[in-house]
């Protein structure tokens, strides 16, 4: 019996509605970090006349890999906005996250 009810309460029990919500931010979260890895992967592919290697390099150096993250950003948008339509607020919320967190990564580019 008290085996029972100490599973009724664990932590990555699927009924614990905080599970579900941190399983819904975490997804949006990482679809966030992906659109705007393929946003940033078409900008370049789109806009460069080098490889994506070769461009991510020169965007380093040159320090402009902080605008091209932010333009591959742009896409997070569309995600958002195809979550909130669904009526599915945390995994939006995870792209807002996600959001945030790009543009963090850009600020610390942008001071060093």
């Amino acid at each position: 019996m008290l085996l029972k009810r100490n599973l009724k309460i664990g932590i990555g029990n699927m009924q614990n509605p905080k599970f579900k919500i941190a399983k819904e931010i975490s997804i949006g979260f990482i679809i966030g970090l992906l659109t705007t890895t393929l946003g940033t992967y078409l900008w370049i592919l789109l806009f460069s006349e080098e490889t994506f290697l070769d461009s991510l390099k020169n965007a380093l150096e040159f320090q402009f890999l902080g605008a091209i993250l932010s333009l591959g950003a742009l896409l997070n948008f569309i995600a958002f906005y195809f979550f909130l339509n669904k009526n599915q607020i945390y995994k939006a919320r995870g792209v807002v996250m996600a959001s945030f967190t790009t543009a963090l990564v850009v600020f610390f580019l942008k001071i060093y």
